[in-house]
């Protein structure tokens, strides 16, 4: 069923295949394909957006269309497949601590034009010097 909401939008034009944005997405709605960042499949992508503060090019942005409702048991699904494929999601750290993500919750950050990770231990010393 198609609903409006808003979802995640690549342009490829802009998209230089880091993969940056692909670990953010706890759905795994992202992948690469052909060397460029790529929605897998839209009921996967709840339109949260972690994805854009760590894309070096600005390619990531979220637009309100008409599209799939996002399918939370369509996320189980496919991440049950991609640890079935050995394809886990990687685990993300901050960038000044090294504090995983399973140790302190993680925050996109963009500074001195790099986007990182950083933990709310370390994001008021960011923030305030």
């Amino acid at each position: 069923m198609k609903i409006k909401r808003k979802i995640v939008k690549i342009d490829e034009m802009l998209c230089n295949g880091c993969g940056q944005c692909v670990s953010p997405c706890a759905e795994g709605a992202i992948t690469l394909e052909n060397g460029k960042a790529k929605v897998l499949r839209e009921e996967l992508c709840d339109g949260a957006g972690f994805c854009l503060g760590v894309c070096p090019t600005g390619a990531l942005t979220l637009e309100e269309r008409e599209t799939e409702n996002f399918d939370e048991e369509a996320v189980k699904e496919h991440k049950a497949s991609l640890v079935k494929e050995g394809l886990a999601p990687h685990i993300m750290s901050c960038h000044w601590c090294g504090n995983s993500e399973m140790i302190q919750p993680l925050l996109p950050v963009k500074t001195n034009g790099d986007s990182t990770w950083v933990c709310v231990k370390c994001l008021p010393q960011l923030i305030h010097g």
